[in-house]
């Protein structure tokens, strides 16, 4: 497939409902907020939801997590090394080869790049080959400061048995869970012309990148996003007409207008069409 041929800016209107769109491990997996009480999304939360999506429509994804893992490789040295091309090349130290290799083989090498770094025991030991990928997500935050509820649980499960009394319960554990009541999110993002000549993203990745992102949330629920709590409202598509684009990336991004309720207009760009698709 012919490489990527017009840059491509992107942007999602994310609703969110009574979830915790992305908990942050440094404060008790609180709902991510910025010092002004806006919600946000890591662009690792978001790249990670990109690629789980991508796995479930079978594209082949290089960095796997472990609840969606599709083949038997807990590493990704293993998945690497599962490639014979691969292992044969790392022993020629040809990375020109080993990055090209890589980038045909999985989606989301030539989409985000990705370092491959070998260990001194390895054949190719003191090296590492760095891919540049040309999509580039930005973190997502909320139009408007969140409000975040907080409650206190208890699990009242049988961790272990008592052996000298079966029937007795092992005590409650007390924890807690927090929720972002509502909010609406937005980010950004650009595919690159030059980088994804070098990767080999083409038009056709495009365009199942861009049904991924419209259906980011499905098959994503869990206790903390319950089904329906997180939805895309829009997807803005923005395709330029040339491999440097006819405006910067900054400026497209500008465009966009977003309200508290999800509305969005749009700023007219002279020769520059945006196309609004609704999400799943």
């Amino acid at each position: 497939m012919a490489a990527l041929t017009n840059k491509i800016d992107f942007a999602l209107v994310i609703s969110v409902r009574n979830a915790n769109p992305n908990g942050d491990p440094l404060d008790g997996n609180r709902p991510r907020t910025t010092f002004d009480g806006r919600g946000e999304i890591s662009d690792v939360c978001l790249k990670r939801k990109i690629r789980n999506r991508l796995l479930d429509m079978g594209q082949p994804i290089f960095v796997q997590s472990d609840d969606k893992r599709v083949d038997p490789y807990r590493s990704l040295k293993d998945r690497a090394d599962s490639v014979p091309e691969l292992v044969r090349l790392k022993k020629d130290k040809d990375s020109e080869g080993y990055a090209k290799k890589a980038c045909e083989i999985w989606f989301d090498v030539r989409a985000f790049g990705q370092v491959f770094a070998f260990s001194k025991g390895d054949d190719a030991s003191g090296t590492s080959i760095p891919v540049r990928g040309p999509v580039t997500i930005q973190s997502a935050f909320s139009v408007d400061p969140v409000e975040i509820t907080s409650l206190q649980i208890t699990k009242s499960v049988n961790l272990e048995t008592n052996k000298t009394n079966p029937d007795k319960k092992t005590p409650d554990t007390m924890g807690m869970k927090h929720r972002v009541d509502k909010g609406i999110y937005v980010t950004f993002g650009s595919i690159n012309v030059q980088l994804a000549e070098k990767t080999g993203f083409s038009d056709e990745d495009a365009e199942v990148l861009k049904e991924a992102m419209r259906t980011l949330f499905v098959n994503d629920a869990s206790s903390a996003r319950p089904e329906g709590s997180m939805e895309v409202l829009k997807l803005v598509w923005w395709k330029h007409n040339c491999k440097n684009g006819q405006y910067s990336s900054a400026r497209v991004h500008r465009s966009l207008h977003v309200d508290s309720e999800g509305n969005i207009t749009l700023t007219e760009l002279p020769g520059l069409e945006a196309i609004v698709i609704d999400g799943v």
